[in-house]
C-alpha cells in the first residue's frame, strides 16, 4: 500500500493491482487443420511435378484400321499424354517404325496405339496365294468382311452341266482367309482371299463359272 499526500495529510491510496497478461489458448482444431492443409499442399505440389515429368507425345489411332491392314501415317494422329501409368502406348519418335507394319487387331478412332496392337507378319501364310472372287451380293455374308475372318468358299451347283437333267457338281469346301475387299460399280462385292496352294486351280474354274457361295465361320 502506498501513501500519498494531500494538504499535508498523509492518507490511504489504493494500489493498482498487477495486469494479468492472458495466454492465448491455441485450438486443437485449427492447429490440426493447419498441418493437414501443410501436407495436402506439398502432396499437390509432388504430384504437379510427376504429372509434368510423365507427359509425353504419343501415336493414337486416327481413323479405324482392320486387321490385317497396313498404317500410314494418316491413320495415326500425335497426342499429349500425362500420366498412363500401366500404358505402353507408342511414342511419336517411332511413327517411321510403325507406318508399313499391319494391324493384328482392329484399331479403332480414339485410342492409343500399343505395340501388341502391330505386327509384321503377312497374311499370306506357307503354302499359301492371294486370289480376288467376283461374288454376287447374295452370295456373301449381309455383315461387311474385313481382313482377318475365317470364310468358307462352296462350290455352287452346275446347272448347265445336263441339261434338262438335276444339277450336279455342288458342295465342295475351300477354307480361306480374308486378306481385303471391295466394291466396284457393278454392284459385285470382290473379296481378296488367301487359299492353299492346292485349293487355287479349283478355286479359279468355279469362280469363271459363277459358282461360288462365300461363308463367314470366323469373325477377325
Amino acid at each position: 500500500m502506498s501513501v500519498a499526500t494531500r494538504n499535508g495529510i498523509s492518507v490511504d491510496a489504493p494500489v493498482a493491482p498487477p495486469r494479468v497478461v492472458r495466454q492465448r489458448r491455441v485450438r486443437p482444431g485449427l492447429l490440426g487443420l493447419a498441418v493437414l492443409l501443410i501436407a495436402l499442399g506439398g502432396l499437390g505440389a509432388a504430384f504437379a511435378v510427376t504429372s509434368v515429368r510423365s507427359t509425353g507425345t504419343y501415336l493414337a489411332v486416327a481413323r479405324q484400321v482392320e486387321v490385317g491392314q497396313q498404317l500410314s501415317a494418316g491413320d495415326l494422329v500425335a497426342v499429349r499424354v500425362s500420366g498412363g501409368q500401366g500404358l505402353r502406348p507408342v511414342p511419336t519418335s517411332r511413327l517411321k517404325e510403325v507406318v508399313g507394319l499391319r494391324a493384328a487387331v482392329r484399331l479403332t478412332p480414339g485410342t492409343l496405339l500399343t505395340a501388341a496392337q502391330l505386327t509384321d507378319a503377312p497374311l499370306l501364310g506357307p503354302g499359301q496365294q492371294q486370289v480376288a472372287l467376283g461374288l454376287k451380293p447374295s452370295r456373301v455374308p449381309a455383315r461387311t468382311l474385313h481382313p482377318g475372318d475365317k470364310v468358307l468358299l462352296i462350290s455352287t451347283p452346275d446347272r448347265n452341266a445336263n441339261a434338262g437333267g438335276a444339277a450336279s457338281g455342288g458342295g465342295t469346301r475351300f477354307e480361306a482367309t480374308v486378306i481385303d475387299t471391295a466394291a466396284p460399280e457393278n454392284d459385285d462385292v470382290v473379296v481378296y482371299v488367301a487359299l492353299a496352294v492346292r485349293d487355287v486351280p479349283a478355286v479359279v474354274v468355279l469362280a469363271a463359272d459363277d459358282r461360288i457361295a462365300l461363308v463367314l465361320t470366323e469373325a477377325a
